[in-house]
């Protein structure tokens, strides 16, 4: 409670901190753009119109979405028989606001097998309820630790997540796309990092962050670790301090999943405090309404997120007991009915649209990004939500225009083959049809 001799007086109305804490008085909300709901959960209404027209039964292909728990298997049902079972050894109990000492444990030692050497536990660990919870708990925790203001600048990069615009927005950040050109696949470069802190500065701002994605939603561009952390170095070394590294879709790879303990050792344990890593069961596992991720950072941000989380979400333990059930049968096996699929199904469309002679983008995760800038002109289009529209209405065809994501890629779609490769080939024929149409 406050300190101050008016809050003694309780016929009197007092605030809870000291006047010097008090939050400063600032007219901002009234001056923010609105922030438009997200079009991701409306594209699939474009297969209306070409229902409407060949009857309910008419085959349609979406192409579109990114929930593998909608398109393929999702979650085995031993794993959640086994979550259940752990539910009801744990009850119903209000756990703690990071998660539970048998997530931190399970995720630790079976998951990432985090090595001592590296300064990073259990304790580095908070479970959040799903992806989106986890980024918006990391937004606040660079703003308060880092810039220590509102208003800050988080960067992106040129074609960002639709999300990754408008979440950081809504907590008092200002979002910026950095430099980028569809020829690199709009990827970071360590000179437009620093072309970003100093158009910061030049407005008088601070940059809380930056968000560096891999697989990459929407481009499908993959980074190795060395890459990585040449970013990382770079942004830390331009004053930016806090390195937020989203890897919902890692696993998704012919790669492999990337190895934590290898990545922190490109990082001094000093640099190692200034890393925010997000992952999850979304994409993995198909676990979409499971809301299932995880934070890893420093003991400050972890302790800054618990204090936070105690006064607003406290994670169910029932998304914990799904993870730990992965974990403990072995995640690679408990994934694989997500994983190996979509990886068919990339090397599938990569082989038909190589043989199109389409320009495209697609390395990890659940995406391929597919230039139709030539065709959208052909058919006197405006950009690709035109393409959407047509797509859905004469081939029965859902995919994300690229324009939702960034103006900077206006000519592009976002094609999803976590899918059978049966449907992937399916869906792709309608798409190389559609094109081919508008030329003709």
């Amino acid at each position: 409670m406050s300190d101050s001799p008016i809050a003694t007086q309780p016929d009197v109305p007092a605030f809870v901190v000291p006047p010097a804490n008090l939050v400063p008085a600032s007219g901002y909300p009234a001056h923010m753009a609105e922030i438009p709901a997200s079009r991701m959960f409306l594209i699939r209404d474009a297969l209306g119109a070409y229902k409407a027209r060949f009857g309910p039964g008419a085959v349609t292909y979406d192409a579109s979405q990114g929930d593998g728990g909608a398109s393929l298997p999702g979650v085995p049902a031993e794993i959640l028989q086994r979550a259940l079972a752990l539910q009801l050894e744990h009850g119903s109990a209000y756990d703690q606001p990071f998660g539970t000492a048998q997530f931190r444990k399970a995720s630790a030692e079976l998951y990432w097998k985090l090595d001592p050497s590296t300064g990073w536990s259990g304790d580095n660990i908070v479970f959040t309820q799903g992806g989106r919870d986890g980024l918006q708990k990391a937004y606040a925790a660079m703003m308060h630790l880092g810039a220590q203001e509102i208003g800050s600048v988080l960067v992106v990069s040129r074609v960002p997540w639709i999300s990754y615009n408008w979440g950081p927005y809504a907590v008092g950040l200002n979002v910026m796309l950095a430099p980028g050109r569809p020829e690199q696949s709009w990827a970071y470069t360590p000179e437009a990092i620093r072309a970003c802190v100093e158009t910061a500065n030049a407005a008088g701002r601070k940059v809380a962050g930056i968000v560096i994605t891999s697989p990459d939603n929407p481009t499908g561009r993959i980074a190795m670790l060395e890459e990585q952390a040449q970013l990382g170095h770079a942004a830390l070394d331009a004053g930016i301090p806090y390195v937020l590294y989203d890897w919902m879709y890692h696993w998704i790879t012919e790669s492999g999943p990337y190895d934590l303990n290898a990545f922190l050792r490109l990082f001094t344990p000093e640099q190692r405090d200034h890393l925010i890593i997000i992952d999850g069961l979304t994409k993995s596992l198909g676990a979409s309404n499971i809301r299932a991720a995880q934070l890893l950072a420093s003991k400050q941000v972890v302790r800054f997120i618990v204090s936070q989380s105690s006064h607003s979400v406290i994670p169910s333990f029932f998304a914990q007991a799904v993870a730990i059930a992965a974990y403990e049968m072995g995640f690679e096996n408990a994934a694989r009915t997500i994983i190996e699929p979509t990886n068919r199904s990339r090397a599938v469309l990569k082989e038909k649209l190589t043989e199109a002679g389409l320009e495209f983008i697609s390395g990890g995760g659940y995406y391929a990004f597919i230039n139709c800038g030539e065709f959208i002109r052909a058919g006197g289009l405006p950009d690709s939500e035109g393409l959407l529209k047509y797509l859905g209405a004469e081939f029965g065809l859902a995919i994300v225009p690229g324009v939702y994501f960034s103006a900077a890629a206006a000519d592009w779609i976002r094609f999803s083959y976590a899918l059978d490769p049966a449907l992937t080939v399916g869906a792709c024929d309608r798409l190389l049809a559609g094109l081919r149409a508008l030329k003709a």
